[in-house]
């Protein structure tokens, strides 16, 4: 299983929306070279619902190709449809993925036998090792402890991103799934103290301006060094708080374009981020990087 500082990639685009592979491909690289320790393709960050279904399955493809091997991949599968969810894990099983990243069925509220028996029917049908994804603020479905616990007794499903903030709950989590079975935090601002009570890593919205440094902090905390990674963490705290002052992922592509890292290309119905958080942001950005 890997460990440490995976990155929930942004999908880059032009200002049509377009994808820009070549700055995809530059973006791996920098995340190769920065000790980022698994790349996440097509989850909330990189915009899969409005990706198209070629598209989705083509990111994919394109990671693994450009990964080379020398990064492991984690697909973004997830879906309200558990025939559309086994859609997008078989593709990414054939493209080479090295994980499955698949997230709670959306707005159409599934009771926890419902979600059971949605990851229990994805596991069956595709050979690929899941990561279940709990991110209750944008899904309004929540996966219980229990269900979680449940869905680890089987072989394939090897680890939960939480999303949820909550140290405690995601605390009580590690203590109670199988040894093997990994806790991931998806929350940039709880993440230390979620692997303070033994969390696998972080699944990073801010490793994609800061990736030295969300990476260092990870293998800091494995290390117990806890005074390093809370100094890294201090560096952090202010983007780790502004890179969302509007749904993810609109803050932090404004803060790449910034950086030069790519353009402001967004879909709709999301939208630039609005002018009244750009001062805040830009000085976050040029304190963190002075």
């Amino acid at each position: 299983m890997i460990t440490g500082s995976i990155v929930a990639l942004v999908t880059p685009m032009h200002p049509d929306g377009a994808i820009d592979w070549a700055a995809m491909a530059t973006l791996i690289e920098y995340h190769i070279e920065s000790g980022t320790a698994a790349i996440c393709v097509v989850g909330t960050t990189g915009e899969s619902p409005t990706l198209t279904v070629p598209e989705h399955c083509e990111l994919i493809r394109f990671a693994v190709e450009q990964s080379g091997g020398r990064i492991p991949v984690v697909a973004g599968t997830g879906g309200n449809s558990t025939h559309e969810a086994i859609e997008l894990t078989v593709a990414a099983a054939e493209a080479g993925a090295d994980y499955s990243l698949s997230v709670t069925p959306y707005y159409n509220k599934p009771t926890q036998d419902g979600l059971f028996q949605h990851f229990q029917a994805v596991a069956r049908a595709v050979n690929l090792p899941i990561i279940l994804y709990n991110v209750p603020g944008r899904t309004s479905c929540d996966l219980l402890n229990d269900t979680v616990i449940k869905l680890s007794q089987i072989d394939t499903i090897v680890a939960v991103k939480d999303a949820t903030g909550d140290v405690a709950r995601g605390a009580e989590l590690i203590s109670a799934v199988p040894d093997g079975f990994a806790v991931f935090s998806g929350d940039d601002a709880t993440a230390l103290e979620l692997m303070r009570h033994g969390g696998q890593g972080n699944i990073s919205v801010t490793a994609n301006i800061a990736a030295p440094d969300m990476a260092a902090m990870c293998n800091a905390a494995f290390a117990a060094d806890w005074e390093a990674a809370a100094a890294i963490d201090a560096r952090l705290a202010d983007l780790n708080h502004l890179l969302f002052a509007e749904s993810n992922p609109i803050p932090i592509k404004w803060a790449m374009a910034f950086r030069g890292m790519i353009t402001e290309g967004i879909r709709l119905p999301l939208t630039p981020l609005s002018a009244g958080h750009h001062a805040a942001l830009q000085r976050a950005l040029e304190a963190y990087f002075a």
